[in-house]
């Protein structure tokens, strides 16, 4: 079944995030070779592709796990949360619908 993972950035967790980054993007490349990753990626704090400075307040990841216990012990082991980016992370299922 999909999950999907909303993390919640810190206030000024940018730092942060880019020095854990690389360990974040290879657990998602892990996912998406197993096709298990619907999509990834963060949520930019303004209305920017490129929010500088400003930085994200979040992460949204939808993918694939046996179940609930499993997305969430899968969350929980995300390199942001262990470098402290996260504030909190919500994991819940998810039906996809389209496309």
């Amino acid at each position: 079944m999909w999950y999907a993972i909303v993390g919640t950035d810190k206030p000024a967790a940018l730092d942060r995030r880019k020095s854990a980054r690389p360990a974040h993007l290879q657990r998602l490349e892990a996912l998406k070779e197993q096709g298990r990753l619907l999509l990834a990626g963060p949520f930019p704090a303004i209305d920017a592709e490129d929010p500088g400075p400003a930085g994200f307040s979040g992460s949204l990841i939808v993918a694939e796990f046996d179940d609930l216990a499993a997305a969430k012990t899968w969350a929980a082991e995300d390199p942001y949360v262990e470098a402290g980016v996260y504030a909190s992370v919500d994991v819940r299922p998810f039906r996809r619908v389209l496309p």
